[in-house]
């Protein structure tokens, strides 16, 4: 299995349905508007049957950190961070539920996450945990911030330690 970029042109947005209408309208509207703007990237991942359905998705870009809201030992530690990279959105399709997707695509996320802290540092990863997602995230490490429950957060050490060495 490997994600590609979203493309517009090949991959049927308007088929994906997770469930939540707001995850679907950003396929659906929002995500190719963002890539063009240099603001996001959406990654798919392919049915191999046809590579036109849309199995999950995730859209990942950059996201400010307020200091304040993390844990003393990490203030004191990155008192000079100013942002994170953030997974803005994951969603798998309904019709592909419960088949191990979302983890898969949330590693996949972590790990170009990873590689892109090894370019350009940052020291976290952040996360909007919609309609209740934060038993999900925090299943795989995160932590939610101090001040807000639905948005958590990794570090990119954690993640390293458990995805291992990037080849």
């Amino acid at each position: 299995m490997m994600t590609v970029q979203l493309d517009k042109s090949k991959h049927d947005r308007h088929r994906f349905d997770c469930g939540i209408d707001a995850l679907n309208n950003y396929l659906k509207l929002m995500a190719c508007q963002q890539a063009k703007k240099d603001n996001t990237r959406t990654f798919v991942l392919e049915d191999e049957s046809c590579t036109e359905h849309i199995i999950g998705y995730y859209t990942l870009t950059m996201s400010p950190i307020d200091l304040a809201t993390l844990p003393a030992r990490l203030q004191k530690k990155h008192h000079n961070v100013s942002s994170g990279g953030l997974i803005a959105r994951l969603a798998v399709d309904q019709r592909y539920k419960n088949k191990g997707y979302g983890e898969w695509l949330l590693i996949d996320a972590l790990r170009k996450l990873l590689m892109a802290s090894e370019t350009v540092a940052f020291p976290l990863i952040i996360v909007d945990a919609k309609d209740g997602a934060e038993l999900f995230y925090q299943k795989y490490g995160f932590t939610a911030f101090q001040d807000a429950h639905s948005k958590l957060f990794i570090t990119i050490a954690d993640v390293r330690a458990s995805i291992g060495p990037l080849v």
